[in-house]
């Protein structure tokens, strides 16, 4: 099994600034990718930013330029940088771990962390 463990979340002002870490532990045979989901009130899940281990990193429109996804692989951990948050940014955060196990394609996520911007 691989646990997720989020942090950094919290409640901030528009224009402010947060930071989200995620630290994977557990049964990690080969990380394919790391990133960051959302989800608001009412709102589907949505893609903020991901890394893969191999090819390009991608980013929600809404957040390209204020936003940075990074990944410390030593320590299994990816962080998220948000910038020049806005109101619309309020959502759980999800972190996300895609990791390859005996050919197949496994999907763990975090238990969510809130980020609340306020205007």
């Amino acid at each position: 099994q691989v646990q997720l463990a989020e942090s950094g979340g919290g409640l901030v002002q528009a224009g402010g600034s947060l930071r989200l870490s995620c630290v994977a532990s557990g049964s990690i045979f080969s990380i394919i990718a790391m990133g960051w989901y959302r989800q608001a009130p009412g709102k589907q899940r949505e893609l903020v930013a991901t890394m893969p281990t191999l090819g390009s990193t991608k980013y929600a429109d809404s957040v390209k330029g204020r936003f940075t996804i990074s990944r410390d692989n030593a320590k299994n951990t990816v962080y998220l940088q948000m910038n020049s948050l806005k109101p619309e940014d309020t959502a759980v955060y999800y972190c996300n771990v895609k990791i390859l196990k005996r050919l197949r394609e496994y999907d763990y996520w975090g238990q969510g962390t809130q980020v609340t911007v306020s205007s």
